[in-house]
């Protein structure tokens, strides 16, 4: 059946009970990597954050910073580990809801963090922007008192930082990178 056969339509959670899903189009998604059909997961990843944000859909994160499924996402999978337990008590939910087609091995294409050699998740995390006037000044003060080699290059620092319009303090690795 076509694509446009779905249009409108909508399905049923398979774990979450009750919890009912609208099917969207997505540019992203294409038979070339699979069925053309995939689950959308606004907080964690960038096409499906689009996604949602066009059809209004809530960004719900189901996973903590440190890579656990957090009380929303039900008492079977509370504080498990998503890329280990996580994974498997998902399979055993599914298989007894009478859900799972089709179990395989795959291996993910994950980025990978350069110091832990571990699969990092994407998430959606608060984020303070704050008072560009004031962190634009700020740094320019702090920047026309560090000794800078060449010289020449100051100046080009600080018109960067003057054409900077958004300034986000973040803290979202664990080894600090702002």
């Amino acid at each position: 059946f076509l694509g446009t056969d779905l249009v409108d339509g909508s399905y049923a959670h398979p774990t979450i009970p009750g919890r009912v899903s609208p099917l969207l189009p997505a540019n992203h998604v294409t038979m070339a990597k699979g069925t053309g059909l995939v689950h959308t997961a606004p907080a964690h990843g960038m096409e499906d954050y689009s996604v949602a944000s066009h059809h209004q859909l809530p960004t719900d994160c189901l996973v903590d910073e440190s890579g656990f499924f957090t009380e929303a996402a039900g008492p079977e999978l509370k504080n498990k580990n998503v890329l280990e337990e996580g994974n498997e008590a998902v399979i055993k939910m599914l298989q007894a809801a009478g859900t799972l087609l089709k179990e395989e091995k795959y291996v993910h294409s994950y980025p990978y963090d350069w110091r832990t050699k571990k699969p990092m998740i994407i998430r959606a995390s608060k984020q303070w922007f704050v008072n560009t006037a004031n962190v634009k000044a700020a740094a320019q003060d702090v920047l026309k008192k560090v000794k800078v080699i060449p010289t020449s290059a100051v100046n080009r620092m600080l018109e960067m930082l003057d054409r900077r319009t958004f300034w986000c303090i973040s803290r979202q690795r664990c080894w600090g990178v702002p």
